[in-house]
């Protein structure tokens, strides 16, 4: 009954870190994209679409490979979530006899308990293949839709409209991706809740250097300013 108290406090503790960092990622995405990574890439993506189009017999070229090449990288990513999810449908399928016995693991031990573990990483995976089906449906639309010249685009299509779209397809992407950084720590979790809970401090201490925009949030004296150039950047 004590190994299964960190199971019951380690495990949830990790997971509500996990959590709790997303959503602040999340706000700062939503009210300051100026100071994250994400938010800086979305708007030099419409830059870049706008940039596109302007001259798309000079750039179609350039377009559609670099929109090529993304969507290479989703579906390299949603191969590999739905090899890993047939590996782990095949792992849950066999008996306790046939898996190896974590005599050193100081936890839970239970078969109900393993089950949950991988259950839990099935679950990542699924999710990261259908995150990232959707980010090569963004993406395929857009490298049809960023050839349309500026002179024949109607008031339903803009280049607004196909930045949104190829935003849209890298917001998918990035999330499978965080989808892939979740399974990190449920399959430590088959190894016990403390390394599970270790890998959940090591993943969103790393997750806040690759996420954070620190030099662009240096240069700015205060945060209504913030705010009024990202409005601006984003109207332009």
């Amino acid at each position: 009954m004590e190994r299964r108290i960190l199971d019951y406090t380690l495990v949830p503790v990790g997971m509500i870190m996990m959590v709790t960092y997303h959503l602040w990622l999340l706000y700062r995405i939503i009210k300051h994209p100026s100071k994250t990574v994400i938010g800086v890439n979305a708007v030099n993506r419409r830059f870049w679409v706008r940039a596109m189009m302007e001259d798309a017999s000079k750039n179609g070229v350039l377009a559609v490979q670099t929109l090529r090449n993304n969507i290479m990288a989703s579906t390299l990513l949603a191969s590999t979530a739905i090899m890993l999810s047939s590996l782990i449908a095949v792992l849950m399928s066999n008996g306790s006899r046939e898996r190896p016995a974590l005599v050193f693991v100081y936890g839970d031990r239970s078969e109900f308990g393993v089950s949950m573990k991988f259950f839990s990483i099935l679950v990542c995976f699924l999710l990261a293949f259908l995150l990232t089906v959707q980010s090569i449906r963004y993406y395929s639309h857009a490298s049809i839709l960023i050839n349309v010249p500026l002179k024949k685009m109607s008031h339903h299509l803009t280049p607004e409209y196909v930045a949104r779209s190829v935003n849209w397809g890298s917001y998918f992407w990035s999330l499978g991706l965080r989808a892939f950084y979740f399974s990190f720590p449920l399959f430590f979790w088959i190894f016990g809740p403390i390394p599970m809970f270790m890998c959940c401090f090591v993943l969103v201490s790393v997750l806040y250097f690759l996420d954070a925009n620190l030099e662009f949030g240096i240069s700015h004296d205060g945060d209504e300013d913030d705010h009024k150039d990202e409005e601006l950047m984003i109207r332009n």
